[in-house]
Order: C-alpha cells, then sequence, then structure tokens
C-alpha cells in the first residue's frame, strides 16, 4: 500500500510539474514562437550557406548590424505601445549622422589647426558625439511638443518630420560623402572589446542573473505572491548564464564583442528596466490599453506622450552615431529605410500595432530576425529584389499571426 501511495504522489507531482510547465508555455507562447522561428531562420542559412553563415566572423558581423535597427526599435516599442508611430526615425539618425560628420571634418578642423593630433582627436570625437545627441534631443522635443501639445497625429509630423531630414540630409552634404571621420570616433561602431575583458564582462553579467533572480524571489516573498520552485528559477539562470558565456566565447573567436553589441546590450538593460520598473513604463502601457481610462486615472497623458517621442528622438542621436562610425563618413542615404526595419522589428518581438502590449526583449528578437534575414540572404548572394521581397512577407506574416491569436483569446 505504501508503494502504491507513493507511486500515485509521484505521479501527481509529475502531473503538476508538466501542467506547469504547459502554463509558462501558454504564457509565454509569443517568445517562444520567436525564439522557434529564429532558430529555423538560422538553421535554413546554416545549411544553405555550407555553414558558413555560423562562422564567428559572420555571427560577428551579424550582430554588429542588428545593432544601429535596435537603438530604433527600442524606443519605437514605446511610441507604438501608446498607440503612434515613428515614420521618420531613420531619416532623422540619418540627418544626426551627417551633422555628426559634418561636426568632424568640416567645421572643427578649421578651428583646432594648431592643436596636437592626439588631443585634437579625442576633443573632435566628444563634440561630435555632444552634438549627434543634442541633435537628437531637439528633434525628439519638437516633434513630441507638435504631437502631444499640438494634438497633431503622430504619423502626419512624423511622416513630414522624414521628409525634412530627406532635406536636411541633402543640405548639409551638399550631396556629397562627407569624409573623413576620426579614428577614435571610428572604434564606437567599428573597435571591439579585448577578448579578456569579454570574459569578464559575461561573468560579471552571469552573476548578476543570479543575483537579480534571489533578489526577484525576496520580493516577491515579501509581498506575498506565489514563488515558482527554486530549482525552475535555477534553470532559468543557468541557462541564460550559459547563452551569455557562450555568445562571449563565440564572439571571442574573432575579434572579441563588437562595441556597437556592447553599447546595444547596456541600452537594451536600461529600457527594460524603464518599461517593467517605472511608473513612466507603466504609464505607457496603460496609455496604449486604454487611453480614456488612463486619463480618467490622473495620468498626464500629455507629457507622457511627450516624454516618448523626446526618449525617441536621444536614440535616433545614438543611431545617428554608430551609424556615422561604421560607415565611416556622412552620406546622402544614410538611415534610409530604418524606421521601417525598426517597425518590423517590433512587430515581429510581439508588440500590438493596436498599441498596449510589447517588450524591448521581444524588439531585439525582432531586430535579429530581421538581420539574420539580410545576412544571409547577403552570404547566399541572392538578389536584392528578393531580400526586399521575403523581409516583405515575413512582416506579413508576423501581423496576421498577431491578428489571428488575438482572434483566439477574444
Amino acid at each position: 500500500m505504501a508503494t502504491q501511495a507513493m507511486a500515485a504522489n509521484t505521479e501527481v507531482k509529475q502531473k503538476t510539474i508538466m501542467s506547469k510547465i504547459a502554463e509558462q508555455i501558454q504564457a509565454n507562447m509569443k517568445t517562444f514562437t520567436m525564439i522557434l522561428a529564429l532558430a529555423l531562420i538560422w538553421l535554413l542559412f546554416g545549411y544553405l550557406t555550407n555553414w558558413v553563415f555560423f562562422k564567428p566572423q559572420n555571427l560577428s558581423n551579424l550582430f554588429r548590424q542588428m545593432t544601429i535597427v535596435s537603438f530604433l526599435a527600442m524606443s519605437m516599442v514605446l511610441v507604438i505601445v501608446t498607440g503612434n508611430i515613428d515614420l521618420s526615425a531613420g531619416n532623422a539618425a540619418g540627418f544626426v549622422s551627417v551633422v555628426g560628420a559634418y561636426v568632424q571634418a568640416i567645421m572643427l578642423p578649421p578651428l583646432l589647426v594648431n592643436m596636437a593630433i592626439g588631443p585634437r582627436g579625442w576633443l573632435v570625437t566628444i563634440v561630435s558625439i555632444l552634438v549627434s545627441l543634442l541633435v537628437g534631443l531637439v528633434i525628439g522635443v519638437i516633434q513630441g511638443g507638435v504631437i502631444a501639445y499640438g494634438n497633431i497625429p503622430a504619423f502626419i509630423v512624423t511622416l513630414g518630420g522624414m521628409l525634412i531630414f530627406q532635406g536636411g540630409i541633402l543640405g548639409v552634404t551638399k550631396g556629397k560623402t562627407i569624409v573623413p571621420i576620426e579614428d577614435n570616433f571610428r572604434l564606437i561602431a567599428q573597435g571591439y572589446v579585448p577578448k579578456q575583458l569579454g570574459w569578464a564582462l559575461g561573468i560579471i553579467v552571469a552573476v548578476a542573473i543570479f543575483a537579480g533572480m534571489l533578489w526577484t524571489r525576496k520580493q516577491k516573498r515579501e509581498y506575498g505572491f506565489k514563488l515558482p520552485p527554486m530549482t525552475q528559477d535555477l534553470a532559468k539562470g543557468a541557462a541564460f548564464s550559459a547563452l551569455v558565456l557562450l555568445f562571449v566565447h563565440i564572439m571571442n573567436q574573432y575579434r572579441g564583442i563588437p562595441n556597437p553589441v556592447l553599447l546595444m546590450a547596456v541600452m537594451a538593460m536600461m529600457f527594460v528596466y524603464l518599461t517593467d520598473n517605472t511608473k513612466f513604463g507603466r504609464y505607457c502601457y496603460a496609455l496604449g490599453g486604454n487611453k480614456e481610462a488612463t486619463r480618467l486615472s490622473g495620468v498626464n497623458i500629455k507629457k507622457n506622450i511627450f516624454m516618448v517621442f523626446v526618449l525617441m528622438g536621444l536614440m535616433t542621436g545614438v543611431g545617428g552615431i554608430v551609424l556615422t562610425g561604421y560607415v565611416a563618413a556622412g552620406t546622402t542615404g544614410g538611415g534610409a529605410g530604418y524606421e521601417l526595419l525598426a517597425i518590423a522589428s517590433c512587430i515581429l518581438g510581439g508588440t500590438s500595432t493596436m498599441g498596449g502590449e510589447g517588450t524591448i526583449l521581444g524588439a531585439m528578437v525582432g531586430s535579429l530576425i530581421m538581420a539574420s534575414l539580410q545576412n544571409g540572404m547577403s552570404v547566399m548572394n541572392m538578389d536584392i529584389f528578393w531580400q526586399f521581397i521575403i523581409r516583405g512577407l515575413v512582416l506579413v506574416v508576423a501581423v496576421y499571426i498577431d491578428v489571428l491569436s488575438k482572434k483566439r483569446k477574444a
């Protein structure tokens, strides 16, 4: 009898564990679907490119390629979550890029002609970064002010902004590429983290993952929330830590972690904290979910929309800086189409076009999917027109799946 009781208890426990796993999968279906889609895309390109796609050099290039779009996608999540859109982000980043290049190559050199080369390079780089961020901030303030306080739809304002920045790019460049760019500035997008430092950062992140897990459990316990089994949290922490260390290992097989990828990771963590742990982030989701109810709750809707677009402007500044360092020039076509890639990344990552739903990590995975498609098709030497067609089809399919999931929930 005792043996039968023990067997029955074991069976009940197994069923409970399986039901909890099923609940976790159901609750995070979009995340699992994205990860599965990314894995299938990588395996497909690996097979079609005779596994050249998985070489450390190509993977390093892949993650570098996704950074500029990722910077725009992070802030675009908040824009879309609040029920708005920004069609000017790509050209705004391009405008910031040519302004930064103009400061370095044309404006400052005559003023610093008597300064030693070393100090001059650092001064030019610092001034260019500050000017670029300031230009991005001003763009966000102007567009956010017109949208939030002028009550003009974001679609119209940013569509006009897209055209204005296109003209601004041509005006600054005079139709020509602006060169040269300071070597120090190029390191922002073309440099690498030393391998030893990369390992140190990877270990620190792995330790931080477990520390964060323990802190979260403590907070939940204090507020009386039901805690998942410790083994489950430890398994999650171990999985994420292993991914971080594997990433460092792969990057170090080439030249180390690219500088813009490290910057992207830091910015992503800041945005995750902003959306998940601040009133501003919660208000953004509430605003997108039900604007009228949010207003009646006493939330300053105009101020929040204004701040969302100010943040978007700052991120176009960051994207423009990395773009300048990446191409080592200010070009007339810089940033063109990046806003569409950022929007696509958000939607692929689960951000709802109706507002109120979306995550930063989802947008990062979406950016990686879009970059993987572009990188893989380029490695295959696929005709450029097919690349555009396939990326467009992927976006339409992603939106269709989102619509179907909402109908199923309804």
